[in-house]
């Protein structure tokens, strides 16, 4: 049976129409977290490298929570290929830069030795470098640093120019501008959280972590799995369980997705009502702000979900107020781990089929989430990501208990006319290929890579702290050792990240406002 016969129909229309460029093209960008470590695999203690340029004003260069979080960004493109030769030149750019040092190269950090061993990223005098530092200052205190070390891939997308018209009449609304494409987006967003599970059982690739991680904690449903490594025997993304991501910290959270009105009500609310503990904290002590201020949320960034929707903001601008001013301009998908198996941390089968999956969630039927749907949604990405590779495994569904691997199928395969779309005209047929590849991890588990960093370890009986630092060295190996590399584009990257510094001194040197009306200003915008 179809999983929806309103995306049927209009999967038709698109193949019968002779509407298959509808959705060529859309463009696509990645942001690539990964932590420095040294060669014996700790944490970097040195200072983000100059020869990288500026954190705070390189746009493609910058760091995360860490002055040790690197986080590599690519611009947007409309092939996939451009996209990861891009990624692939800037690592190996990033690599001739930091000497001895490695990017590990799994999400779950590296042997850390507390909250005091990460240091917090800076970003210079100036205000707005300021801010980045005393919000990061605020989440090591509201939620620990150790959590804040953890790393991940985000997919960027948004939709090709000549879509919009050809979705208008598949769905029979006019294509009113701005407002369309966020009702449309917010369809998307709507899916992706009904049916993201799917993309940690295929992608989870963080089923093991150090002790160090837990800081002491008893995990209960955590198993050795030798001495010095802990696992959960069928989970795909301890990053994205309870243990990570999804923390108990924001479980009172609740942020609607079911329009564009409500999502930016909902976080205006978390970030003007204070929370108890927070204000316990204290924001400014003894001079030093310890955060930006004591709400639920300091600000929108701090809302921790799998998919958000986005739009490139102005100078000084907050997200929700680019939202409200130009509605939803692309989605980012946040629920990827950096994959042990792919040197720069994702591949194209993988961005392919993310590609095609936000086709299938736009086209799909997107009906508004009630308190009681979410409940489930959460539950089983909960569920997926402790214990997803589970024989016989069951999600919840409409209120009925559904097999994982039956659900899952039945996604994949209404995924085809989709992928079919997108390869029209390519006789090498690139998004069916990703999709096959995808379909078979769900017919046999042990190919998902969650199951195959676990038979890696299991092979070298080796723990997962020297399979993460084993794989780091290969990675650094692979980008010091390639042939030929583009000399041009490394060229360019030196000349930016130079340019960087000089932007940023111009930056602190135009400041004219104390930090303290700065702030006042910002939040009052």
């Amino acid at each position: 049976m179809p999983l929806d016969r309103t995306y049927e129909r209009r999967l038709g229309a698109l193949i019968n129409g002779r509407a298959a460029p509808a959705l060529q093209g859309g463009l696509k960008g990645v942001e690539k977290e990964s932590l420095r470590v040294t060669p014996k695999g700790r944490i970097a203690s040195t200072p983000h490298p100059r020869s990288l340029g500026s954190a705070l004003t390189h746009e493609h260069l910058t760091t995360d929570y860490s002055e040790a979080l690197i986080e590599l960004v690519t611009p947007a493109f409309p092939e996939t290929w451009e996209l990861t030769q891009y990624l692939c030149d800037l690592h190996q750019f990033v690599y001739r830069s930091i000497g001895e040092e490695l990017l590990w190269a799994t999400s779950m950090p590296c042997a850390i030795d507390g909250d005091e061993s990460i240091p917090i990223a800076e970003y210079g005098r100036s205000n707005v470098g300021r801010m980045k530092t005393v919000y990061r200052r605020g989440l090591g205190l509201r939620y620990g640093r150790v959590m804040q070390a953890i790393s991940g891939v985000h997919f960027n997308y948004s939709f090709p120019e000549h879509f919009w018209p050809v979705l208008s009449d598949l769905v029979k609304k006019p294509d009113t501008g701005a407002d369309f494409r966020s009702d449309a987006y917010f369809g998307l967003l709507r899916n992706y959280r009904r049916h993201g599970w799917l993309i940690l059982y295929l992608f989870g690739n963080s089923p093991a972590i150090c002790p160090s991680f837990l800081q002491g904690r008893k995990v209960d449903w955590l198993q050795e799995f030798v001495p010095g490594s802990l696992f959960a025997p069928h989970a795909t993304s301890l990053r994205m369980s309870d243990l990570g991501y999804r923390n108990k910290s924001q479980a009172g959270l609740s942020v609607s997705v079911n329009s564009l009105e409500h999502y930016v009500r909902d976080l205006t609310r978390a970030i003007t009502t204070p929370h108890p503990d927070y204000v316990k904290l204290g924001v400014k002590v003894d001079g030093e702000y310890r955060q930006l201020n004591a709400n639920l949320l300091q600000i929108e960034n701090e809302y921790y979900s799998f998919i958000r929707p986005k739009r490139v903001t102005m100078s000084g601008e907050r997200p929700t107020k680019a939202l409200t001013r130009g509605g939803v301009q692309y989605v980012e998908m946040r629920s990827l781990d950096v994959s042990a198996f792919d040197p720069v941390g994702v591949n194209q089968n993988k961005l392919r089929f993310l590609e095609a999956f936000a086709a299938f969630c736009v086209l799909s039927t997107s009906a508004p989430i009630q308190t009681s749907e979410q409940a489930e949604l959460d539950g089983n990405h909960g569920r997926v990501a402790r214990e997803g590779r589970k024989p016989g495994l069951t999600l919840r569904r409409d209120g009925r208990d559904v097999s994982l691997r039956d659900w899952a199928l039945e996604i994949v395969d209404s995924m085809r006319g989709v992928c079919e779309l997108l390869d029209e005209g390519d006789p090498e047929r690139h998004y069916t290929t990703a999709l096959d590849v995808q379909a078979a991890k769900v017919h046999d588990v042990s190919l998902t890579p969650s199951a195959r960093s676990l038979l890696e370890m299991r092979t070298n009986e080796e723990s997962f702290f020297n399979f993460a630092l084993r794989m780091s060295k290969l990675h650094k190996s692979y980008f010091l050792d390639l042939y030929s590399p583009n000399e041009s584009r490394q060229d360019e990257f030196a000349a930016e990240a130079e340019a960087s510094l000089v932007e940023q001194e111009r930056v602190e040197k135009s400041d004219t406002l104390g930090f303290d009306d700065y702030l006042a200003r910002y939040f009052a915008a």
